[in-house]
């Protein structure tokens, strides 16, 4: 099969066009390369003829339309987006601009590839936009989000994902386009920039520096293994119905709190500070986010009902893989952290926060 990846050098995109190549897939990779995408999460690719990698914006409607002709997918997996809540609030018309106008383009562009199809060809041809919990707003301490949750967007980012979930869906009423649509919750594992949470805490901490946690750490996460999240999407892709929508989550809840003092503890065992005193010692509590969601959750039931994944970590093996892959591949994150990136807080804009 060969399948078209937007933000294929990023976080889950890297772990997927790996994923999809080893099942034996030809894959398309379309990135603009921007901060989040790196080559190097891919270096173990570079000669491997399945792999393709063509740098371009998923707004620039003549590149895009290139890229569906020269490769002729036989379906499109979409991950391709602005994804860092911090930096919407800094930048929300890039959000905008690459989440929706982005979306709109690569819609168009694969509508008309789907036209030119021979019959067999389009009842085959899949466009599987990959989406968050975090449209659907926030939770109370019970209940999880089902695919029939209405959406209540907090952030630009996840208002500009809304909207590009609602687009994709459009697409598919309107014209037909055989369009799936999947809601994860928060991922972690191995070639995560080092903006989000979990590499944010690890680096910090190896680092000797201030490990941050907003507010008092109460905010809940339910946390999913990229990789178990890459197997959901090549299941979605191969085996869902067009027009349907699956929830993908770790059935992992943890306060933030709790999943940084998990980590530092995992740190004191594997890596002890020299001067032997926890990890955890480096903890302080900064001023929240601003609209920072209290609480997300998925109830994964129709994924696993249907096509019968289900997350392969539990509710700490996955954390001790991350953090010795962090351990294992210094080199990797230091490249990144001797460039513009300071692992400095972002999303302050305008609310006179400090730090």
């Amino acid at each position: 099969m060969r399948v078209l990846v937007t933000g294929g050098c990023g976080f889950i995109g890297s772990n997927l066009v790996r994923l999809l190549v080893h099942a034996g897939h030809e894959v398309l990779n379309l990135d603009k390369l921007t901060y989040a995408g790196n080559l190097d999460s891919l270096a173990d690719l570079r000669s491997c003829a399945a792999h393709r990698l063509v740098q371009a914006d998923i707004a620039d409607a003549p590149a895009v339309r290139a890229a569906f002709d020269s490769f002729r997918p036989d379906g499109v997996i979409h991950l391709a987006a602005e994804s860092h809540v911090d930096r919407s609030i800094d930048a929300p018309a890039t959000f905008v601009q690459t989440n929706v106008v982005g979306t709109l383009v690569l819609l168009e562009a694969a509508r008309r590839h789907w036209a030119s199809l021979a019959p067999a060809e389009r009842g085959r041809f899949r466009f599987l936009h990959v989406s968050t919990d975090e449209v659907f707003g926030s939770l109370g301490r019970t209940g999880k989000f089902t695919e029939t949750t209405r959406y209540d967007p907090h952030s630009p980012y996840s208002a500009s994902k809304a909207a590009s979930d609602h687009l994709a869906r459009a697409w598919h009423d309107t014209y037909g386009l055989p369009v799936l649509v999947t809601n994860c919750s928060n991922n972690y594992g191995p070639y995560q920039f080092p903006e989000k949470l979990m590499p944010v805490v690890l680096l910090k901490a190896l680092r000797g520096e201030p490990v941050p946690v907003y507010g008092q750490g109460e905010n809940v996460r339910d946390w999913l293994y990229v990789v178990d999240h890459a197997q959901a999407l090549a299941a979605v892709m191969e085996r869902g119905q067009p027009g349907q929508t699956f929830n993908i989550g770790g059935d992992n809840e943890r306060r933030n709190i709790d999943l940084v003092r998990l980590l530092c503890g995992i740190l004191d065992e594997l890596r002890p500070r020299a001067d032997h005193h926890p990890y955890a010692d480096q903890i302080v509590f900064v001023p929240d986010r601003p609209g920072h969601d209290q609480r997300y959750a998925m109830d994964t039931s129709k994924l696993r009902r249907e096509l019968g994944w289900a997350p392969q970590q539990d509710h700490e093996s996955g954390f001790r893989l991350t953090v010795q892959w962090y351990l294992d591949h210094e080199a990797w994150w230091r490249r990144i952290l001797s460039g513009d990136y300071r692992l400095d807080r972002l999303g302050l804009a305008g609310h006179g926060i400090q730090v």
